[in-house]
């Protein structure tokens, strides 16, 4: 493969799609036995508008079956634009399914933004969609001309701003949604050369200032920013903007970018619904640095500066580096001896990773695949968390078949290559980063080394024991907000209702009196774990009803639900209550906790026909359990009207 070829308007670090696509597509569609991983496999090949249409047919013929069954998450996204996206809209669902998504697209219709918004009788308002993307040209908001004035100038870009905040408003408030803004790339003809960016009336400068304004207007109530621009300027503005395409067919964009444009923004709705990969796998030889240790030696080794080689693996190590500050978990999976294996890290001067860095090391003679579902075992995640990196086609190719769900990017022969690969593949993609974010690699080498322990103690009860937990309990506050819409947000399968809220109603909830709402942090001799569970509670004089309660599954089985459950059947007791009451809403992810109110004794009230459970607690006769931690109490919130 030509190092020429890596062209990011091709998506390079996805394999070519094979010629019998379309075959592979009327035989699944045929199929009665068809999944989301046969659907996973067509979708991470590189695929063309015409392959992205076809499969995202396939994905509405068999839609019933994967709502049903899927490890997909649902979404409905509205797509509200001035411009043509009859070709996006398809491409856009099919990539989805690329990142975990079972998307649904609602279009507003051409040129129906403000109408669609304003209109409490729009579809937009009729059909309740998760997010909202509003799709603008600079030509559709009179940012491509240059005004020799620049109050002109500065009109025109305020009744720009001032309509795009006001139609955001109206998202948020009305809809109860995130909005997405969308960034405008500036046009690529000059009106006065480099001046451009200095003159206050250039398009250049409008457009970039309308994007800064975008910025602004995103950081409020959990709206997100789609940078368009940055895509456009990947491949060229001169790439992006094709004259005849738009004069013809209004197409914002050149046909041949809609699969980078599908990519980029399905990677951020994925990160909307928190599938977002968590871990990074990664080989050793010829993949972090050059030779094999167990042949050449710690000497032997191509890695450091001096060689294009050794420089080009640097590159690897030092972007693996900056995804664990972020909170990305790295782990080792390769074929070795674990002695060998291990050497480099510990002896090697030129290694920026060290062995602590990694939060699961295996290195054994075993098949790959089953060796990743072993470390998504150990970290408590799912495989569809996973990305691999390794510089062996088989070894690539083996996973993908075992494991379509794993991200595998495929390599060139440069390693100079492979940070970029990962770097533009998306497969992190944040919608936010907070300081807990950057502790969160060392929360799950800690969990690995909590594996460790209790297969060392044996006896549960023993080893929760020596964990010397402590819990802290407290109020939603300020300060925990984006961490709280997060884990709301991305929770699957511990999480009892699965409704989602953003950073703008979780405000609203830690401010209404009706809600008991409590976020719960875990410590141990291990570490932080950060924040880990999120209960919601709506208040009643006799019954308080469960409204959300969800938990890190990196804490499963440690009895915080029954410390818990301690605190919110006391706070209900001072108040008066007699009964709480908890929902169960089944999905695709959570069967886990089917039973969850039935083990902290909640007795069953009804069963419903989509398989929806009722049940309550009797708090008068409930006996606070033990637990094997120390529980902090900080619970000095507003006090729930009754």
């Amino acid at each position: 493969m030509n190092v020429l070829d890596f062209r990011l308007e091709n998506l390079p670090w996805l394999v070519p799609a094979p010629a019998h696509f379309r075959q592979l597509c009327r035989t699944l569609e045929d199929s009665p036995t068809a999944t989301e991983r046969d659907i996973r496999h067509l979708a991470n090949y590189q695929l063309n508008i015409d392959q992205l249409i076809r499969l995202a047919k396939l994905i509405g013929s068999l839609r019933p079956r994967l709502v049903r069954n899927a490890s997909f998450v649902d979404m409905r996204l509205a797509i509200l634009s001035d411009t043509t996206v009859d070709y996006t809209i398809p491409a856009l669902v099919a990539t989805a399914a690329r990142f975990g998504v079972l998307l649904e697209v609602v279009h507003g219709g051409f040129g129906q933004i403000a109408q669609a918004i304003f209109s409490p009788d729009s579809i937009l308002h009729k059909t309740a969609p998760d997010a909202v993307l509003i799709s603008q040209d600079p030509r559709g908001l009179g940012l491509h001309q240059s005004f020799i004035s620049p109050k002109s100038g500065r009109e025109r870009l305020a009744s720009a701003c001032a309509q795009i905040d006001s139609m955001v408003r109206v998202i948020n408030d009305d809809l109860g949604v995130p909005a997405i803004l969308q960034t405008v790339p500036p046009p690529p003809e000059e009106w006065c050369g480099s001046f451009d960016r200095v003159a206050q009336g250039s398009s250049r400068q409008l457009c970039e200032s309308y994007n800064r304004s975008l910025t602004e207007i995103a950081s409020r109530n959990g709206n997100l920013l789609f940078d368009a621009q940055h895509v456009a300027a990947l491949v060229g503005y001169d790439a992006w903007y094709r004259p005849s395409q738009w004069t013809n067919a209004k197409l914002p964009f050149s046909l041949d970018l809609v699969p980078l444009y599908a990519d980029h923004l399905a990677r951020l709705l994925a990160a909307l619904r928190g599938k977002s990969r968590k871990c990074l796998v990664l080989d050793l030889d010829n993949t972090l640095w050059g030779g094999i240790v167990g042949d050449d030696g710690v000497e032997g080794l191509r890695l450091g500066n001096g060689t294009a080689d050794g420089e080009a693996h640097l590159l690897l190590q030092s972007y693996a580096l900056q995804c664990k500050e972020r909170g990305i978990i790295l782990a080792v999976c390769s074929k070795n001896e674990m002695a060998a294996a291990v050497r480099p890290f510990r002896e090697h001067p030129e290694m920026l990773l060290k062995e602590d860095d990694i939060a699961v090391f295996l290195a054994n003679w075993e098949d790959k695949a089953s060796n990743l579902a072993q470390i998504a075992k150990v970290l408590n995640i799912g495989t569809d968390a996973l990305v691999f990196v390794d510089d062996n086609p088989a070894e690539r190719e083996r996973v993908r078949q075992m494991l379509p769900e794993v991200a595998v990017p495929e390599l060139f022969p440069d390693p100079a290559y492979y940070a970029r690969a990962l770097g533009c593949a998306g497969y992190f993609e944040a919608i936010a980063i907070s300081e807990e974010d950057s502790l969160r690699a060392d929360f799950y080498r800690g969990n690995a080394e909590r594996t460790k322990a209790v297969e060392q103690l044996g006896n549960l009860d023993s080893y929760l024991e020596s964990l010397q937990m402590v819990c802290v309990i407290r109020p939603f506050d300020e300060i925990g907000r984006s961490r709280i819409a997060q884990l709301i947000n991305k929770s699957n399968q511990f999480n009892l209702t699965t409704r989602r809220y953003t950073e703008k109603q979780v405000g609203d909830i830690q401010a209404d009196t009706s809600k008991f709402a409590l976020q719960i942090r875990l410590i141990d001799k291990f570490g932080d774990n950060g924040m880990i569970s999120v209960v919601i509670f709506d208040v009643s004089s006799e019954v308080w009803a469960c409204d959300t309660w969800l938990m890190s599954c990196r804490v499963l089985g440690r009895r915080v639900e029954t410390a818990v459950l301690n605190e919110v059947v006391s706070a209900a007791k001072s108040h008066g209550a007699l009964r709480l009451r908890g929902r169960y809403i089944p999905s695709a992810k959570n069967s886990m906790v089917q039973d969850h109110f039935g083990k902290l004794g909640f007795s069953l009230l009804k069963r419903e026909d989509d398989g929806t459970t009722v049940w309550e607690l009797d708090i008068a006769t409930y006996a606070a359990p033990d637990v094997p931690m120390l529980v902090q109490r900080e619970l000095a919130q507003t006090e729930p009207a009754v």
